[in-house]
């Protein structure tokens, strides 16, 4: 029997399979990094979503006991992986779960950012009819959508763009492939030269810091459209306020941000009228919950048998 610490929201029923394997659940989210120093050691496996991070401190503190991390969702930059393997701590994602969820919802900030719906429903609850305002949007139909990333979940991107007959072209340096499902694959300066959309799916790191900035800005069309459903820290958001002021970017839909959590009063890109923000949910939808609490079952399961 293994003793699992749940310190992020999980299925109940991810939770009822673990427990019917014969391992021992404690459910203990919100902590922070004094309380998991306190709470980890004597636990066999670690569940974590995106709120909860693992840090070197935390890892050595409970290395004697702690066998397994797994973390429900893509990226693993929540999680000190390198330190973790070194202590001898297994460190284990669910990558494809909730790739259709984040898909989707960047397809739904194109859209909004097209119309302008975040900003019309608001000023018609606040009482106003600004039909000739918002009656000048943007079409996705036959334009170019830019992947800058092309894993998984910009692969489901590609193919729900294809119903908008758009030309999908991706920036992606580990992949070889020139075409790819249907996407034409490209450097990032002839990315950002030729889209109409922009859409980011990579991680953070030292390599993909800043990937947009305002060269990259600079090089765009004008009007164009961005999204960003991956991880702060990957757009300046300095530069894309410029972007945004400037007209040079039509609209951007942004669910991650350099400092999370963010609301308006401290985050600016957030309070900008042409941003359609969400608060991190790319992951959120009750489909994507129960795949990602199944695989976590699984891998706990499977590891401990």
């Amino acid at each position: 029997m293994a003793k699992v610490l749940i310190c992020d929201a999980v299925a109940d029923s991810a939770l009822d399979l673990i427990k019917n394997a014969g391992h021992q659940v404690t459910v203990k989210t919100g902590m922070d990094q004094d309380a998991l120093l306190e709470t980890v050691p004597g636990y066999d496996a670690v569940v974590i979503r995106s709120a909860t991070k693992i840090r070197v401190p935390v890892l050595e503190h409970c290395q004697d006991t702690l066998k397994l991390v797994v973390r429900g969702g893509v990226g693993l930059d929540n999680v000190d992986v390198e330190a973790a393997v070194n202590l001898g701590i297994a460190v284990k994602n669910t990558p494809g779960a909730s790739s259709v969820a984040v898909a989707e919802l960047a397809l739904g900030h194109m859209l909004a950012c097209c119309r302008s719906i975040s900003i019309a429903d608001r000023t018609m609850k606040q009482g106003e009819w600004n039909k000739n305002q918002y009656s000048k949007g943007l079409e996705l139909w036959h334009g170019t959508l830019g992947l800058i990333g092309f894993g998984r979940i910009a692969r489901e991107v590609a193919k729900r763009a294809k119903a908008f007959e758009m030309d999908v072209v991706f920036y992606d340096p580990f992949i070889e492939e020139h075409t790819l499902e249907g996407a034409q694959k490209v450097d990032l300066e002839t990315l950002c030269k030729k889209s109409t959309v922009i859409s980011l799916h990579i991680p953070h790191s030292d390599e993909t810091h800043y990937i947009l900035d305002k060269p990259q800005f600079d090089m765009m069309k004008d009007n164009v459209i961005i999204v960003n459903c991956a991880r702060g820290g990957t757009i300046n958001e300095a530069a894309l306020i410029d972007a945004l002021d400037s007209g040079k970017v039509y609209a951007a839909g942004v669910d991650v941000f350099e400092t999370e959590p963010s609301t308006s009063e401290n985050c600016p890109l957030i309070a900008h009228d042409k941003t359609v923000a969400t608060p991190h949910v790319g992951a959120g939808s009750k489909g994507a919950s129960t795949r990602v609490g199944a695989e976590v079952a699984e891998i706990i399961i499977d590891f401990f048998k």
